[in-house]
């Protein structure tokens, strides 16, 4: 009796075993919703058995991934081009919204004491003021200290969908740098050095006297780094802060943006940070293995329901209630199997 007992232990813990295993789901993409994704994913665990397996590899790598189906979904800052999207059979949606911040390393200088216009960091980063004390520069902060350094650029040298944000709104702002560089998750840069990932970034500007660079305010807030205000479509100069992304997200057009690349960047607004961005999820609309496609979208919907209050904590901005209902839609009519049912 004892032994009967004890095999039918082993065997329903086995059966436990292989049970967890299959409510893994694996990801691979953009680094900037990482921490949320991270924390979302602890949180799930306990709470409804799904673990999740994501590797921050850059939103490039993510959408590669997908398209190859070596993983239950892509992530990306930068929305998937139409056609891709339609080739690959991939239905695209946002999870939460979030910012770029500028980071600088200048001796004396306070966290978001400097104030510059996308104009300004155009020319940057475009090699035109090279100077931190150039009369630009210091027109626009009278009163403060500037150096006579060199000014040394910083940027992605990856595959990004943070520089394809910072970049689009460099587009927007400067018609010389949509015109002869652009806007796309790699670009060729005019001046400046290369880094892998917001932390190869943050490193170099850090270990660099005069250094400027890029990454997600989620990043910047949680390391303590050095930031700058900049000047807003209305012609205020406002803080990378939640309030100023919820201003910015607030003034999207969620109804009519096609697959949810709502344009968040330079918005309308006094208090409207000019660099924020959706970050999204690209899921097969025909999946090989419905159960997991299933168990990706159990995760997300989980997330909606109860994960804003994380987000929030990590400086990310909650989808609308409205926006997280219509992609519950997209995922319930266009996320099929194989005999046309619904998978979620």
């Amino acid at each position: 009796m004892t032994m009967k007992f004890a095999t039918t232990a082993i065997v329903l813990a086995m059966a436990a075993t292989v049970g967890a295993q299959a409510q893994e789901i694996t990801g691979a993409g953009a680094t900037f919703p990482a921490p949320i994704y991270t924390k979302w994913g602890e949180a799930a665990k306990a709470a409804i058995g799904i673990e999740l397996n994501y590797q921050a590899i850059g939103s490039g790598g993510g959408q590669n991934q997908i398209l190859q189906r070596t993983v239950d979904f892509g992530a990306s800052d930068a929305p998937m081009a139409q056609d891709k999207l339609e080739s690959g059979k991939l239905l695209q949606f946002p999870t939460v919204m979030g910012a770029v911040a500028i980071i600088v390393n200048l001796p004396d200088i306070e966290s978001n004491q400097l104030k510059m216009s996308g104009e300004m960091l155009a020319e940057i980063y475009a090699g035109k003021i090279t100077k931190w004390n150039d009369p630009k520069i210091a027109d626009m902060n009278k009163g403060v200290k500037l150096p006579n350094m060199a000014i040394a650029p910083v940027y992605r040298a990856d595959g990004s969908g943070t520089t394809f944000v910072f970049a689009s709104y460099l587009s927007a702002v400067s018609t010389e740098w949509k015109d002869k560089v652009g806007a796309a998750t790699s670009v060729k840069w005019p001046a400046g050095a290369g880094a892998k990932g917001n932390d190869g970034v943050s490193a170099t500007v850090h270990n660099t006297r005069g250094g400027i660079g890029y990454v997600e305010y989620a990043f910047a807030s949680q390391n303590k780094l050095t930031t700058l205000q900049l000047r807003n479509k209305a012609g205020h100069f406002v803080k990378p802060e939640m309030a100023s992304f919820q201003a910015a997200a607030a003034a999207g057009d969620w109804a009519n943006a096609k697959n949810f690349a709502v344009d968040l960047i330079d918005r309308a607004g006094d208090r409207s940070w000019p660099i924020v961005s959706a970050t999204f999820i690209e899921l097969p609309m025909d999946p090989k293995d419905p159960a997991r496609s299933a168990n990706v979208m159990k995760f997300f919907d989980w997330a909606y329901k109860n994960g804003s209050a994380m987000a929030s904590s990590l400086e990310y901005v909650p989808l609308p209630e409205s926006v997280q209902a219509t992609v519950r839609a997209a995922w319930h009519s266009k996320i099929v199997s194989p005999d046309g049912k619904p998978v979620y």
